[in-house]
């Protein structure tokens, strides 16, 4: 998701969306530390995703 995107949610779409993405990463930390995820580059891309709506969620906060 770009961050144009993620500028035109609401504030309870991206509490929401943070909270879906903290789950998602816990997921796929588990997963991963079992040995059963395929793809280990999702991490990253939650990561990151994760970064760029607190990032926005704290620019609206502020201002």
């Amino acid at each position: 998701m770009k961050a144009s995107e993620i500028r035109e949610m609401s504030r309870d779409e991206l509490m929401q969306k943070e909270k879906a993405l903290v789950e998602e990463l816990f997921n796929f930390k588990f997963q991963h530390a079992m040995g059963q995820l395929d793809n280990t580059m999702r991490i990253r891309q939650v990561k990151r995703e994760l970064a760029r709506v607190k990032t926005i969620f704290n620019e609206l906060s502020k201002g």
